[in-house]
């Protein structure tokens, strides 16, 4: 079974082929997970020549992002079936926004609607948080009440199915299950099962478990994949801390302590051999290095500082990118910040808790109330370059970015951004 993971992970190349790299999105913050994509924005004169805006779609509640996998984009809302709510997963046209399929799973059973129809709310009780993984031919759901779920991705017939909580022991965390499964090659990976099965990993294809481990109590958090010294790594981040697991059988490789308070949902960011990791709450943040020993060593941790809420930031030479400060909606700056020494570069306020993404030498950033404004990835000033109203509705969302379009959604609806 650990021969199911194939070598050279660090490439993506096996996972898809290079055209697909070039054009898809294929799961939360991308093909590799970091929240870059390897395309270039044709368009960057907005004040001459706005983007297109190509399509609109609604997506009712959720914080769920855009996959974008073989000319569908596929998210999570929630809608009335047959007299509940039911989180639903969507399969949209890539190219039109129209619906090609929805299938419905969990109850949604959040207590309130908060934030919905330009309400002025931001409890966050607004629906399903995780995002779709897909290959193009299979489509992974884990749903709010751990429910791990492969479909077909040209029509939504049920292919394979787990339950992590009846199957593995798992117990739901305050506010359940937020984090998106981590599709890489052959496998796929989720955690939240109980003693010595927090981490799991099964076979996409057949659904079949290649290995569990671990005694953790999740987070909201999605794990993140790496290579770090050679050794091909699932970086979760537990109750406990930062936990590295060796991809091909589930050991563990290193782990870190930090803190925790309430929720964790930003996911570990890493360059190299360096881990920064940050959650809210009154936590902060840290940056670790990771050096074969069973654990990593603290460079620098920023008690109440640099707090990700639940937006993770890209790395770019050494530099953090993202959204920054706690619940401060509205306002809440895009930073640039040094990995090494945790020092702010640049601050620029007015964005709220939304996300950003790298495409190219350029960042696109979706602020909470549904703007898209496009920035350089310059460590030296904050030089935006674009900036257009996308969607209506709370976008507490990760922008995607596939074959030359922008995809964004909020509570409300979703919309497509033609930027060649």
């Amino acid at each position: 079974m650990k021969k199911i993971l194939i070598s050279a992970i660090c490439l993506f190349t096996f996972v898809f082929s290079s055209k697909a790299f070039a054009d898809d999105w294929g799961q939360y913050r991308g093909i590799a997970g970091d929240g870059a994509s390897s395309e270039s924005i044709g368009n960057l004169n907005w004040e001459a020549k706005p983007p297109k805006i190509q399509w609109k779609a609604p997506t009712t509640f959720g914080f769920s992002s855009l996959t974008i996998a073989d000319g569908r984009a596929f998210t999570i809302v929630a809608r009335e079936v047959d007299g509940k709510k039911l989180e639903v997963c969507l399969a949209l046209d890539a190219e039109s926004g129209r619906e090609l399929w929805n299938v419905p799973f969990s109850e949604s059973d959040y207590g309130h609607d908060g934030g919905n129809s330009g309400a002025p709310d931001n409890r966050g009780g607004d629906g399903p948080r995780a995002t779709p993984a897909s290959d193009g031919k299979l489509v992974f759901v884990y749903d709010s009440h751990m429910l791990l779920s492969c479909l077909n991705a040209a029509d939504g017939e049920l292919v394979w199915k787990h339950d992590v909580v009846q199957e593995f022991g798992g117990t739901p965390i305050k506010w359940r299950n937020a984090s998106s499964p981590l599709l890489i090659g052959d496998a796929i990976y989720v955690g939240g099962g109980g003693k010595g099965q927090s981490f799991l990993a099964f076979n996409k294809t057949t659904g079949e478990l290649i290995w569990k481990s671990g005694d953790e109590t999740i987070t909201h958090a999605t794990p993140r994949f790496a290579t770090i010294d050679g050794t091909e790594q699932v970086i979760f981040f537990a109750q406990s801390g930062l936990v590295g697991i060796a991809a091909a059988d589930g050991k563990e490789l290193w782990r870190s302590k930090f803190p925790f308070s309430v929720s964790t949902a930003a996911s570990p960011v890493v360059e190299g051999s360096r881990v920064y990791c940050s959650a809210g709450y009154g936590v902060g943040s840290a940056m670790f290095e990771v050096n074969k020993t069973p654990d990593a060593k603290e460079v620098w941790f920023k008690p109440n500082r640099l707090m990700n809420h639940w937006s993770t930031p890209i790395i770019r030479d050494g530099h953090l990118y993202g959204i920054f400060e706690f619940k401060k909606y509205g306002k809440a700056p895009l930073l640039c910040v040094e990995l090494a020494t945790g020092e702010i570069k640049w601050t620029q306020r007015g964005f709220g808790p939304g996300n950003c993404i790298l495409v190219g030498d350029n960042l696109v950033v979706l602020s909470d109330s549904g703007e898209v404004v496009i920035a350089s990835a310059n460590s030296d000033k904050y030089n935006e370059l674009g900036r257009v109203k996308a969607v209506k509705g709370k976008c507490w969302s990760t922008p995607s970015f596939s074959n030359g379009r922008i995809y964004v959604r909020s509570t409300e609806e979703a919309a497509c951004l033609d930027v060649r």
